[in-house]
């Protein structure tokens, strides 16, 4: 695809504690949230709450080598980030769910997960401990296998619980039987594992599907494993953002399709926030705020 104030940050999400049974119920209206600066310009998550969005993903993090890890180019704790990580704060405690996303198109984190768990899983349990997440996407696009995948989701249950959200990105062919990013077998992977799998954030775009019909999503369901009500349906928010890119009015008749097919159908995400349309830079909230109501209406 793709400091100062930590401590109290992190004492503001212990406090707020479980999110709200309502931001997991229905229906997920999902924002990936990577471009944290627009240049100078910081892009604020806070109008995510209002606009209706259940989930916010920010991202990416980079498990590096010798075991340093970043939020894209700079320590999760770098001081640009102190006013990011306490808005997520204020929206988790406002009951939207606040995770972080592994990996994407930067190769490495999870080959050092496979090959060298002991010394760079205890890195990404730190971090989400220090900022109290509520789950992690596991956004493989390189080279893992089932064993070493499994691995890291039964460590991650055992650590933070059936609460904790555990989520992944595949490209949408890799769960109706197709080819990838990854290698993994997500079939396997769904039957070993489904149950300690919150839902998959399926890429319906980059040359992997479109959300200008429903039969993408027709054709995972067909295929009898994952089941709609953990299939989140993937789109780009901005032509600029990647190919694939499905006008608002398009994405809102394809999902009111998927709700008829599907009474459990598990929702939408944005790739990405911060120039979403139709509001763009300027208003990017208005992507969430337009396909929300149709989404869980």
């Amino acid at each position: 695809m793709r400091r100062i104030g930590v401590a109290f940050v992190a004492l503001v999400l212990m406090i707020s504690g479980a999110v709200p049974a309502s931001a997991a119920a229905g229906r997920r209206v999902v924002v990936y949230y990577q471009t944290i600066y627009n240049g100078s310009a910081y892009v604020s998550p806070l109008p995510l709450r209002d606009a209706g969005a259940t989930d916010v993903i920010v991202g990416a993090i980079h498990l590096d080598p010798n075991s340093v890890v970043h939020l894209n180019d700079d320590p999760p704790n770098a001081a640009k980030f102190t006013r990011m990580w306490q808005d997520l704060a204020t929206l988790r405690s406002q009951g939207v769910h606040v995770l972080a996303f592994v990996g994407g198109a930067a190769a490495g984190s999870f080959q050092r997960l496979e090959t060298q768990f002991d010394t760079y899983y205890p890195l990404l349990r730190n971090l989400i401990r220090t900022y109290s997440l509520s789950g992690i996407d596991l956004d493989v696009e390189e080279h893992m296998s089932n064993a070493a995948l499994t691995k890291l989701i039964d460590a991650l249950r055992a650590d933070f619980g059936s609460s904790f959200l555990i989520t992944l990105a595949p490209v949408a062919t890799e769960l109706s039987g197709g080819g990838g990013l990854s290698g993994l077998n997500y079939d396997t992977l769904y039957r070993d594992r489904g149950a300690q799998i919150s839902w998959f954030n399926a890429q319906f775009y980059c040359g992997w599907g479109s959300l200008s019909s429903t039969s993408g999503y027709d054709n995972i369901i067909r295929r009898g494993i994952v089941p709609a009500s953990k299939v989140v349906a993937g789109t780009v928010t901005n032509p600029a953002n990647c190919s694939g890119y499905v006008a608002m009015s398009t994405l809102q008749s394809t999902v009111r399709s998927l709700k008829s097919k599907y009474a459990d159908f598990g929702g939408i995400d944005g790739w990405e926030y911060f120039n979403s349309l139709p509001g763009g830079t300027s208003a990017p909230q208005q992507w969430a705020q337009q396909i929300a109501p149709v989404v869980k209406g």
